[in-house]
């Protein structure tokens, strides 16, 4: 059983999410992290140094790379207790290897949206009678 947990820097809350400004980033970890959990065979765990500061203190590897590194790299990705990435989250394709998932597990790639902008010479405030 593969063990992913994830120690991030201090957030308003478990997951970052809140407020008015959401980060895209804390999104995506959200809902990859949320399909992860229903697959069999992965523990996921997340803490925040806000929330779960103890965390940071019981696990020894945490603990020394904060020791020797401050709080500026976190995030810190520990994959069966070994730190694999820090200073960023994985990317989609690096969750489907660091844990060997299967690519369908994350879905496809987003589809490429294409907008057509219309340009009518005004604003298109007050039917165009504002400019």
């Amino acid at each position: 059983m593969k063990k992913l947990s994830i120690y991030e820097p201090a957030m308003c809350c478990s997951t970052g999410l809140c407020g008015v400004g959401v980060d895209p980033e804390l999104l995506r970890i959200s809902t990859v992290l949320n399909k992860i959990k229903n697959e069999d065979g992965f523990v996921i765990e997340r803490f925040n140094l806000t929330n779960s500061p103890q965390e940071f203190i019981n696990n020894k590897v945490i603990n020394d790379f904060i020791n020797a590194n401050g709080v500026d790299l976190l995030p810190a990705i520990v994959v069966d207790g070994e730190i694999v990435i820090t200073g960023r989250y994985p990317s989609n394709d690096e969750f489907v290897n660091l844990l060997g998932l299967s690519t369908n597990v994350l879905g496809s790639k987003p589809k490429t949206v294409r907008a057509k902008i219309k340009r009518s010479g005004s604003c298109g405030c007050s039917g165009g009678n504002c400019c």
